[in-house]
């Protein structure tokens, strides 16, 4: 399970980049609780979401030409540059950077089946993760998912296991190094149905699945999937805040000793 012990090729951050960013923050506020701390006009109104005084996501307008709103998973990298190139080398493609950012370095890539994502070769990251109203998993669906992983163990030396879903094999994914359970952190899925497109989706943790879906829909969200039982995982359900980012939130089964 994602933790904050972030090593290469961890999810390390995550940001929504949003046309609206006050609205965003009073949306989150109500979903999950979430403080807005924003970093001022210098930092072009980028800020964090934060739990308890820790953060947990961050927060920023879009600052690409026609860019719709999204969640953006960060990867942790030991080397952007070399990083930047594997994805090149790989028919991925280079949007933003490499870049300084502070005392660390971030790039933001789009992989050969078209879902975006970032690195960031820093000290910093999240701070909570894997308890309530914080990310607990991050999830790709293509069209591919073979081709998908191989991408992804070119720029990271992800492993992956496959396992039996309803209606689907899933892939879970984890980083190279220990223990391969203890380091999984995301899975990769085929798309479902001819609206979804290739993308990362944050999952958060929650305490109660059916509360969230009622305070998204009473917040000017959307329900894409309601709340569900998924055997051996949890209750999940599918979202989208009111600027149509997609995200999801998993009431995860208990732990077994």
């Amino acid at each position: 399970m994602l933790g904050t012990d972030f090593r290469a090729g961890s999810p390390v951050w995550l940001d929504l980049g949003s046309p609206d960013t006050d609205a965003a923050a009073a949306f989150y506020g109500a979903v999950f609780g979430w403080q807005h701390l924003s970093l001022g006009p210098e930092a072009g109104g980028y800020g964090f979401f934060q739990r308890d005084g820790r953060t947990v996501a961050a927060l920023g307008p879009l600052t690409e030409e026609g860019a719709a709103s999204a969640w953006t998973t960060y990867f942790r990298s030991d080397d952007t540059e070399a990083t930047a190139a594997a994805v090149t080398a790989g028919d991925g493609s280079v949007r933003v950077g490499p870049m300084r950012m502070g005392e660390g370095r971030l790039a933001q890539f789009t992989d050969p089946q078209g879902a975006r994502f970032a690195v960031l070769e820093s000290r910093m990251g999240l701070e909570r993760t894997s308890e309530d109203n914080t990310l607990v998993w991050v999830e790709l669906h293509v069209p591919d998912p073979e081709a998908a992983i191989r991408f992804y163990q070119g720029l990271f030396g992800w492993r992956s296991q496959e396992m039996r879903a309803p209606g689907m094999t899933y892939r879970v994914l984890s980083i190279r190094e220990g223990d391969q359970q203890e380091g999984s952190f995301g899975g990769v899925a085929p798309l479902q149905g001819e609206q979804e497109t290739a993308r990362w989706v944050p999952y958060f943790a929650v305490a109660d699945a059916d509360a969230v879906v009622t305070a998204v829909r009473g917040n000017g969200g959307t329900v894409l999937m309601p709340a569900a039982n998924v055997p051996d995982v949890g209750r999940i359900a599918w979202l989208t805040d009111p600027g149509q980012a997609v995200f999801a939130v998993l009431k995860p089964n208990p732990r077994q000793n």
